[in-house]
């Protein structure tokens, strides 16, 4: 009997969504509002397992599969208890994520999905069902864990720990599907422990090259470690499967997604075939081909998915930090785009659709500061204004400075709210980096709900 065996039932219970109020109890939408949840939201200190998690935060990145595959063991191989798809690419992970797990769970499958990095609290990388998982069930998750490492005398890191609580988790909620996103690169990412049904390839881009090389095609050859023998592999419409075959380990049966159009394109959403995609953008619409090729294939494999129950799916997705209209807010748009080919993306999406921002900015000290700005300056922003947050790895008011020049106005997270909250009647862009989004919302008390 394997660990995990002994506390099902415990799991279960913690893991079952907590009743909604009724509806003289329910508040009205604000800006000052906690969350949908007090109890769900609640600071990581408040559970031991979540804070000795947090303590973990800033042991960097390990390479190698070991950890994660030694604890899966110990935990009872929780991820192979359900198909899994495994999404890999430089951008456009998390929206493909997300896109496929509201179509499923609309087409009748009981999901589950884990995307990182949150931006407010951890419980956003597991999501089951339509839920983010909550606090308690996390802790306990967490708890399994730390048991399991302790056993193998392990270190793991905070990546390792979460991906094996939301295999965990997936197995306790009964999923029929799970929808995973690698982390960073493939080969050595946690995430690749498990044995996938479907691998998928979004793009490739340069991000990380200090981890996964210097080229397009190192930087391939390490994401393409997702893909396994005789196996769909579904490769966004931007990749040609010829360049890729040389870089691939071993023989996917490779399928890239026909381009989908849109008849509408505007600032905050598009129209593809009569439908709302929310997620606004020429290259949503990318991300777009690409789930709708992954279900495909899921059809093929038995998955029942009626096109009527698939397009509200995708009409109901929302993914936040996602060139997304803050809540509450006047105008105020955010946009995680931290590389150069996310900020080329977005500045040709506001040029598209004549939408010249005052554009916040603020981003990690490893990036490529001077190519962002080359792509963002392309949109002919109204105005454009530093942000800091604390800590090393931001790049610091004086980096932020000589990329953009002397004059630049830098505020710290407290200022930058201030002035977000104020009325200006022009549209506000924040970009650069999914933390800087995750620190000005957490500074709005505003708890996003994928």
């Amino acid at each position: 009997m394997s660990r995990m065996d002994a506390s099902d039932r415990r799991l279960k219970a913690a893991l079952k969504p907590e009743p909604a109020r009724p509806k003289a109890e329910r508040q009205a939408p604000s800006v000052e509002r906690k969350g949908p949840d007090e109890f769900h939201w609640r600071r990581a200190a408040d559970w031991p397992h979540l804070e000795k998690l947090d303590q973990r935060a800033h042991w960097g990145i390990k390479k190698g599969l070991g950890n994660t595959r030694a604890l899966l063991k110990v935990m009872g191989q929780p991820d192979r208890s359900y198909p899994i798809v495994l999404i890999a690419g430089t951008n456009g992970k998390g929206s493909v994520g997300a896109l496929l797990a509201h179509a499923m769970k609309a087409a009748g499958s009981v999901v589950g999905w884990y995307t990182s990095p949150h931006l407010v609290a951890p419980m956003e990388r597991i999501w089951t069902d339509g839920h983010h998982i909550g606090p308690g069930a996390l802790d306990l998750l967490l708890n399994e864990a730390f048991e399991a490492e302790r056993e193998e005398g392990l270190e793991a890191t905070y990546f390792e720990l979460m991906t094996v609580a939301a295999f965990s988790a997936f197995r306790m909620t009964g999923v029929e599907l799970a929808i995973v996103e690698v982390g960073l690169g493939g080969r050595w990412d946690a995430t690749n422990a498990c044995d996938p049904m479907v691998s998928v390839l979004t793009n490739v881009g340069l991000d990380h090259q200090q981890h996964l090389g210097a080229t397009l095609e190192a930087i391939a050859r390490e994401k393409l470690c997702i893909a396994r023998e005789s196996h769909t592999l579904v490769v966004g419409p931007d990749l040609d499967p010829e360049w890729l075959r040389p870089h691939l380990e071993c023989r996917p049966a490779i399928f890239p997604a026909p381009r989908v159009a849109a008849t509408e394109i505007h600032w905050g959403h598009s129209r593809v075939k009569g439908h709302v995609l929310n997620l606004a953008g020429a290259h949503q619409l990318k991300n777009l081909a690409t789930a709708l090729e992954v279900m495909r294939h899921l059809r093929c494999l038995g998955y029942p998915i009626p096109d009527a129950a698939m397009w509200k799916g995708i009409e109901e997705t929302q993914w936040p930090g996602r060139l997304w209209q803050v809540p509450g807010l006047d105008d105020v748009w955010m946009d995680g785009a931290h590389n150069p080919d996310g900020s080329q993306v977005l500045a040709d999406h506001a040029l598209a659709c004549d939408v010249h921002p005052d554009i916040f900015f603020g981003a990690m000290k490893d990036k490529d500061l001077e190519a962002m700005k080359t792509q963002l300056l392309r949109m002919n922003p109204g105005s454009v204004t530093g942000i800091v947050g604390e800590g090393e790895r931001w790049a610091d008011s004086a980096t932020l400075r000589s990329v953009w020049g002397d004059e630049l106005e830098v505020l710290d997270i407290q200022e930058a709210v201030g002035r977000l909250k104020q009325k200006t009647g022009r549209t506000r862009l924040v970009t650069g980096s999914l933390y800087l989004l995750g620190d000005l919302l957490q500074e709005l008390r505003i708890f996003p709900q994928a």
